[in-house]
């Protein structure tokens, strides 16, 4: 029950009415009997966003698409690992100050590497915006030899050039070779359900997928992998995995990971994670 000790935490982005964070950490919270309460804002701009954490006092926040990197300009502190990045995705608010970090590359690498070993295998990352990075960043920490592909071939290229990837020309499906492939744009959610950027002839038994859309829980992307016969990793494990981190640092205690788990499920109408 909320009440006037109740600590807040909330997810900041545009849009943000389809995430299952706020599901997902309030059953953690409760499990372990914590005067939390996380809640979800759409804004505009980072830098509403920021003002609302440090004005109205929260233990801390989720940042989301289109924030991740704009965000950064607005906080007192970024950790090595978001300025490396160059997107946060999670804050701390500690006595009016703000620190950023970023835990969705471990959301990234850590359901990947239960299926298939990085080191060696020649990456590819569809999108070249603030959750794009952070799976770069995850792959290569890995040993993963990275490949960008972006519909914007010159933002993708500038990418390329700050985190010394090759970028793959847009459509030149047929003149390349990837173990593993990370959607990291929003194509397959909401309106583009039914869409997907990889062409399905493309995809190779043998190969990894990892979907960042997690609404619907299986997108036509994990589908034409599954058909494939390609190992998939749905956006709801990454949503986890990286959730985990996010309230080990906003509390300072374990997560209960299986009540997180089964909140995801509940949530997706029993999507096995």
């Amino acid at each position: 029950m909320i009440n006037g000790k109740t600590e807040y935490v909330a997810i900041f982005g545009n849009p943000v009415a389809h995430s299952l964070s706020p599901q997902m950490h309030n059953a953690a919270f409760s499990h372990l009997g914590l005067n939390i309460t996380y809640l979800a804002f759409r804004v505009a701009e980072a830098r509403e966003a920021a003002w609302a954490i440090r004005k109205l006092g929260f233990l801390g926040a989720s940042i989301t698409v289109p924030h991740k990197e704009k965000i950064i300009a607005h906080l007192d502190e970024v950790d090595e690992i978001g300025r490396t990045i160059g997107a946060v995705n999670t804050i701390l608010s500690r006595e009016g100050r703000l620190y950023g970090t970023n835990t969705d590359w471990l959301g990234v690498v850590q359901p990947l590497e239960q299926m298939i070993e990085l080191e060696g295998k020649r990456g590819l990352i569809l999108g070249a915006g603030g959750a794009a990075r952070s799976a770069i960043y995850g792959l290569q920490s890995k040993g993963t030899q990275v490949f960008i592909m972006n519909r914007n071939e010159a933002r993708g290229q500038k990418l390329a050039a700050e985190v010394n990837c090759t970028l793959v020309p847009w459509q030149a499906w047929d003149r390349f070779r990837a173990d593993l492939v990370v959607n990291a744009t929003t194509v397959g959610m909401s309106a583009t359900e039914d869409q997907s950027l990889v062409p399905a002839e493309w995809l190779r038994q043998g190969m990894v997928v990892l979907d960042m859309v997690y609404r619907p829980g299986k997108t036509r992307l994990l589908k034409d992998a599954e058909r494939a016969g390609c190992g998939c990793v749905s956006g709801l494990e990454m949503l986890l995995f990286q959730g985990v981190v996010q309230f080990e640092l906003w509390t300072g205690k374990g997560a209960p990971v299986e009540v997180m788990r089964g909140a995801l499920e509940e949530a997706t109408g029993g999507v096995a994670l």
